[in-house]
């Protein structure tokens, strides 16, 4: 990571986690694998006693085209809506349903700060252009948008209050909504979602906040790509 010399410095968030919710990480696995080969393991070997003796509080969730529920869908929007003070957001791409639009709109609009942290650098031009116009719509409505500099912007973050984080694979976009195989955990430690706060923070130093003058200073063959990326967003 951090090895391509176009996009410099890779800026990740990952986890390890421990106890009894790695319970749900392995069943996740486990049901993948059945998913692709065919095999259920039940062999009790694979299955040893697991101890929490944090207290901390984690919830895997999962999804892909074998789940009848769209999961993390459901949690992002219920968390959102949830929000008292503030939503954080990082993600590398940003392509959100109609739901996830108006529940950051009603969040900005009642005063909840949100704050949104993109690629400044991109490593893929035509989701770029498309994540960028649906940063023009939420401006409108109060949405702070920030696009990182300092490398590549590839964690995967929500922060809601001090209250809860989500950290995992699904991106802001409709494909880890509804099509692809990912996996997040949700937080509700205050000492952990603190620590991924802290660190939010100092990526917003390392940002440049897009303004809604930016849009007004754009020449028209900007808004073209960005129109025609919107339109080809479902494929993403």
């Amino acid at each position: 990571m951090g090895g391509n010399p176009k996009l410099g410095f890779w800026r990740d968030t990952h986890l390890r986690i421990s106890g009894e919710a790695v319970l749900s990480l392995q069943g996740t696995f486990l049901k993948d694998w059945e998913y692709v080969s065919g095999i259920r393991i039940k062999d009790e070997r694979y299955f040893p006693p697991q101890s929490s003796e944090s207290g901390q509080r984690v919830q895997i969730v999962s999804g892909g085209p074998d789940a009848e529920e769209d999961s993390i869908l459901a949690v992002t929007f219920a968390a959102i809506g949830g929000a008292k003070e503030r939503i954080y957001i990082a993600t590398p791409y940003f392509i959100p349903n109609a739901g996830i639009i108006q529940a950051l709109k009603v969040a900005a609009l009642s005063g909840v700060d949100v704050r949104i942290i993109l690629p400044g650098i991109p490593d893929t031009r035509i989701v770029y252009w498309a994540s960028l116009s649906y940063a023009k719509e939420l401006l409108g409505a109060g949405v702070k948008f920030y696009q990182y500099q300092k490398g590549f912007m590839h964690a995967k973050v929500i922060l809601v209050d001090d209250r809860l984080a989500s950290v995992g694979t699904a991106n802001m976009d409709l494909r880890s909504f509804y099509k692809n195989f990912e996996l997040n955990a949700i937080i509700f430690d205050r000492s952990t979602v603190h620590r991924l706060e802290r660190d939010f923070l100092q990526d917003l130093k390392d940002s440049k906040e897009l303004r809604p003058e930016h849009y007004a200073r754009r020449f028209g063959l900007h808004s073209f790509k960005e129109i025609l990326a919107r339109l080809l967003s479902p494929l993403f």
